[in-house]
């Protein structure tokens, strides 16, 4: 964490026990996702810290008679200066109810947005893939970062473009940029139906709610839901588990690479032309156990 925000471990430490500067808590807060609910709306926490008071129609002077802290040191909260025992002083008084909350489930964190398309199937996971299905042939959503290890690598960075550009071989792996899902699905589905490659194999999120889906995919596919979540890497090298499910779906898998997969992988093969909602309720989107 120190390293990540640029500074020591005992600023960590100190911040942990409860000392140090509002600029590194919000820092560690950043790097978290860590936010604040029960005080009042803004970006950031001295924005909100702000708000809060306004909202309360208090002056400073006020607040700083109730806090016993100064004007100039409430002034500084708002501005994103003064200490966190200063901070846990002004929330004691203004906002004594204020807790975390709930991270975004649809992303892996509010400040990877941006780069949500730069996650990296991880080489624990690969190894499954490899023994279960075989040799992959080709990659065609390739990045130069990707711990895949294929025969051909269709790579943007390199002009070619895995939408456009034929697919071949026996086994195609695909982790596709999430933002783009449908695309590459469809696009999978039509290489796989035209004999451009003889099996491929998907990890992707378990989004079933397109009429697409359910009226062709569904009926070549067979699905894996996975138990758990994946930790996958970014650009960094650093993992980070999925807020949301994830399955294997596969076109033109054998039943011997099926059965090789269920006995290395928890998660269990729905029946072909069953999709996730036709399952009772409890079997999907639960927690897991991490």
């Amino acid at each position: 964490m120190a390293e990540r925000i640029g500074v020591d471990a005992q600023t960590i430490k100190r911040l942990e026990n409860g000392v140090g500067s509002i600029s590194n808590l919000a820092a560690v807060m950043t790097a978290l996702d860590f936010r604040l609910t029960g005080v009042a709306p803004g970006v950031t926490l001295p924005a909100q810290l702000g708000a809060r008071r306004r909202s309360l129609s208090l002056s400073l002077d006020q607040v700083a008679s109730r806090t016993g802290l100064s004007r100039a040191t409430i002034a500084s909260l708002e501005r994103g200066g003064g200490s966190v025992a200063s901070l846990l002083r002004l929330l004691a008084v203004i906002a004594p109810n204020a807790r975390r909350r709930a991270p975004e489930r649809s992303y892996w964190g509010q400040g990877d947005k941006n780069d949500r398309d730069s996650r990296f199937t991880p080489p624990d996971f690969l190894a499954n893939i490899y023994a279960a299905f075989g040799e992959i042939d080709l990659d065609p959503c390739a990045h130069l970062l990707s711990p895949v290890i294929a025969h051909c690598r269709i790579l943007r960075s390199g002009g070619g473009n895995g939408l456009v550009d034929d697919w071949s071989g026996r086994l195609a792996f695909v982790n596709p940029p999430f933002s783009e899902l449908l695309k590459w699905l469809r696009r999978a589905h039509d290489q796989w139906r035209a004999g451009k490659v003889e099996t491929v194999v998907c990890l992707v999120p378990v989004r079933t709610d397109s009429a697409w889906f359910h009226d062709v995919l569904s009926a070549d596919a067979d699905i894996y839901l996975l138990k758990g979540r994946v930790r996958f890497l970014d650009s960094q090298g650093k993992g980070q588990h999925t807020p949301f499910s994830l399955m294997l779906l596969t076109l033109g898998a054998s039943a011997e690479q099926k059965a090789g997969y269920e006995a290395l992988v928890p998660g269990f093969w729905l029946v072909r032309g069953t999709t996730p909602a036709d399952l009772p309720s409890n079997r999907i989107g639960e927690e897991s156990a991490m």
